[in-house]
């Protein structure tokens, strides 16, 4: 049924091409295609208006310009909500894990681990102050190319002065990425 289909499909193709071949006449040409109308030139007025009542209403473009809103949480809550984007840095036994979390979803938005095969095969051990530095530097790549210079790292207090620790917050630092967000502007409307 299909072939079929296809078969008189074709012959009606073949039947439109047979009566488009042009007519040549001395003056005269006949065509099967239609012409687009010439569409006018604009002008440079219409092209330099801007809507007066223009919102920008993406919240990346507010979060850059310290303009989009904090959520506040609960003061209880640690660590605290207010921010748009966290670094969180765990080491386990055997690995060591970095992300970076948005204020809006519990899911992080970018990762870096020793798990990954491509980190884990140019260390020697997983669990070391090279691997805490190495998973930085990656972490650190992986933010500037999705456009994330600033997030806030508050680290654990009692696990702030080891050297694995200071190691990742070098390579972060060194990879581009400031570690603080600024306060949050309050414009007049």
């Amino acid at each position: 049924m299909a072939l079929g289909e296809v078969c008189r499909n074709v012959r009606l193709l073949l039947g439109q091409i047979q009566r488009c071949r042009p007519v040549v006449s001395v003056n005269q040409t006949a065509r099967c295609m239609s012409q687009a109308a010439a569409r006018p030139e604009p002008s440079a007025d219409e092209n330099e208006a801007v809507n007066p009542t223009f919102v920008n209403r993406n919240p990346r473009n507010l979060e850059r310009m310290a303009l989009a809103v904090k959520d506040r949480g609960w003061k209880t809550t640690w660590p605290h909500q207010q921010f748009y984007h966290r670094l969180k840095f765990s080491r386990s036994q055997h690995h060591v894990t970095a992300e970076v979390f948005s204020s809006s979803s519990p899911v992080p938005v970018l990762s870096c681990s020793t798990k990954e095969w491509a980190v884990k095969k140019e260390l020697a051990s997983t669990r070391c102050v090279a691997a805490s530095q190495a998973v930085g530097e990656v972490l650190a790549h992986r933010c500037r190319q999705a456009g994330i210079t600033r997030m806030v790292y508050k680290a654990i207090p009692w696990t702030y002065r080891s050297d694995a620790v200071q190691a990742f917050r070098a390579a972060m630092k060194g990879g581009g990425v400031t570690l603080s967000e600024p306060r949050r502007k309050y414009v007049e409307t």
